[in-house]
Parts: structure tokens; sequence; C-alpha cells
């Protein structure tokens, strides 16, 4: 059995089960132009290179970036200033992504003690009032 970096091709199938996504998802990335499979007749060919693309498309929305910022990423790849420019790209994509999850632990972090306080000021009241929990 062929390692997947010795197929020539793979297919939807495969991919779906290899990602655990639906069909649906693997046609919506066709659809957005980030993967564009070989076709023979109706069957999709999706080349090593489409392999890799998927699995990096996979890797930017686990890490929370929109179908936009992955293809702003991937085009760099693609198209001058290439690589470079696309590693710049992606730590500067990558900081603003830190940047916003951070603010979120915050907020989150500041609604709990807001909610332990209302609680606490609830408990008290309701002692005062002889209310049991």
């Amino acid at each position: 059995m062929k390692s997947p970096e010795q197929k020539q091709f793979f297919t939807i199938t495969e991919l779906t089960r290899e990602f655990e996504v639906s069909t649906r998802t693997i046609r919506f990335y066709e659809d957005e132009g980030l993967i564009q499979p070989v076709r023979r007749g109706r069957t999709r060919l999706f080349k090593p290179s489409d392999r890799r693309l998927l699995m990096l498309i996979m890797r930017g929305k686990r890490l929370g970036f929109s179908i936009a910022e992955i293809r702003e990423i991937i085009s760099m790849y693609k198209e001058p200033p290439g690589e470079a420019g696309q590693l710049n790209l992606l730590i500067k994509r990558v900081n603003e992504k830190r940047d916003q999850l951070i603010q979120k632990r915050k907020d989150i972090e500041e609604t709990i003690a807001e909610l332990d306080q209302v609680e606490e000021q609830s408990l008290t009241r309701m002692a005062e009032l002889g209310v049991s929990t």
C-alpha cells in the first residue's frame, strides 16, 4: 500500500475519511477555489498538492481563520512574494488571532468574576431575607 506521499491521486472519499469532513465540505473548498481537483467524468481526483492544501485549510479553520484569511495566506505562496511573504503574512495573522483570543479570554474572566459577584450578593441577600437555598 502506498503512503499518502507516494499516491498520484486521492478520491474525495479518501480525503473525507482522512480529514473527518463531509464531501460537502470538500466541495465547498473546491467552490471557493482553494483546491482544484482533476475531473474524470463525474469523478474528482485530488492531487497530493490538493491534499496538502486541504491539510492547511483544516489547520487554518481549527485556528479560527476565516476562509478569506486562509485564501489570502494560500495565494501568497503561489504568487510573489512567495513563501517568504506567505510566512510573514501567516505570522501577522497568527499574532492578530492570538490577540483576539487573549482579549476574549480576558472578557470571559471578567464576566465570570461578575457572575460570581452577582451570585454572592444574591446569596447574601437571600440569607438576610431568611430564605434558604
